[in-house]
């Protein structure tokens, strides 16, 4: 295979399902953006055929711009639709017709999810997937190759389960829910539309201890994971279950991949963890919290609604609500800054007197 030779547009055919092709009028017509005409006069009776960068779209495909460093590549595109933010309305090519939004990347999450909607339930049960007979599984769900489900597990309707996951005793799982493969569930409960990439691990024993002269003892670990509705959890990513409380995870929140989530965590709704953070048990987030790649909180601390903590960031204490934090320890972004320009003053003082 010559790699050079691949094509390069998005949407491979052998990997993704396309919907399409989409009338403009019909993507008009559940937009809640501002409708622009090209200003050639070119009909809007046409069929779009998908999405593409501006660089590479074509008059039969959509794609959008809300990057001020993208703007040159503005003027140069072929798109038949570009989705915009007023700040570049007037810059729209004249062959192009446009979608005028505050917010052009949810507008093209939207149209985007119309050319590629999520699988759709193959309902069944794989020959090879081994099923307690006291699992409650609703007809319309789909269970894949080499799956195990023990006692008095319960599945809700239009879910998809994937190869070699493993659901413990008791788990119930709402309705709509995609579960990746190679993923573990015990002790939880998880809300409707829940999605768990591959290789998500939940409900797994807490890490908690007590200390003697002659070692350790571990705590029994007897609470549970709760996943409310809409939760996303990335590949890879752990959350543990409660010591003698729950572990809960907000409505709406998003984790991405290689995050680890300590027991008896209390999480608010629409919360953000990136890659490679950790939160130690019994922390408790507030709604809307963002917390940036590799940061690390303690234990035993609260975080404040709207709070942000930077990429590496060491939270050893509360963060208050809307307040954005950087460091380790966590400071303040302008004491963080002030800090840095600070020592480079001193460095550079100290370079001139060995001068």
């Amino acid at each position: 295979m010559n790699l050079n030779t691949i094509n390069n547009c998005p949407g491979d055919s052998r990997f993704f399902k396309k919907s399409a092709p989409i009338a403009l009028e019909q993507i008009i017509g559940t937009s809640e953006a501002k409708f622009v005409p090209a200003y050639n006069g070119r009909d809007k009776s046409f069929d779009l055929m998908g999405i593409a960068p501006l660089q590479s779209a074509t008059q039969n495909e959509v794609s959008f711009l809300d990057n001020k460093r993208y703007i040159d590549l503005l003027s140069q595109t072929k798109a038949g639709l570009i989705i915009v933010s007023p700040a570049f309305a007037d810059k729209i090519p004249h062959h192009s017709h446009a979608l005028v939004t505050k917010n052009p990347y949810l507008e093209w999450a939207r149209i985007a999810s119309l050319f590629y909607p999520k699988s759709s339930v193959q309902a069944g049960i794989h020959s090879s997937a081994c099923i307690d007979s006291t699992a409650q599984i609703d007809d319309e769900v789909e269970i894949q190759e080499f799956v195990v489900i023990k006692a008095n597990v319960k599945i809700g309707k239009g879910s998809i389960i994937g190869s070699h996951t493993v659901i413990e005793q008791g788990v119930e799982i709402g309705e709509n829910c995609r579960i990746g493969s190679h993923v573990s569930l015990s002790c939880a409960i998880l809300g409707n539309r829940i999605t768990l990439y591959p290789g998500v691990r939940i409900g797994q024993d807490g890490f908690g201890f007590a200390i003697s002269e002659h070692g350790f003892l571990s705590v029994p670990q007897i609470g549970k994971v709760i996943l409310k509705d809409d939760v996303e959890i990335g590949s890879n990513s752990t959350i543990d279950r409660g010591s003698v409380r729950d572990t809960v995870i907000g409505e709406g929140s998003r984790i991405d991949n290689l995050v680890q989530i300590g027991h008896n965590v209390q999480m608010g709704k629409c919360c953000i963890v990136v890659a490679q953070a950790g939160i130690s048990g019994s922390t408790r987030l507030e709604d809307f919290v963002t917390i940036a790649a590799q940061a690390g909180l303690i234990g035993h601390i609260h975080i404040g609604e709207h709070a942000r903590i930077g990429a590496q960031c060491g939270v050893m204490s509360d963060i208050d609500a809307k307040s954005d934090v950087i460091g380790s320890p966590a400071m303040p972004f302008r004491e963080f800054f002030r800090n840095v320009a600070f020592l480079r003053r001193l460095v550079k003082s100290s370079s001139k007197e060995k001068e």
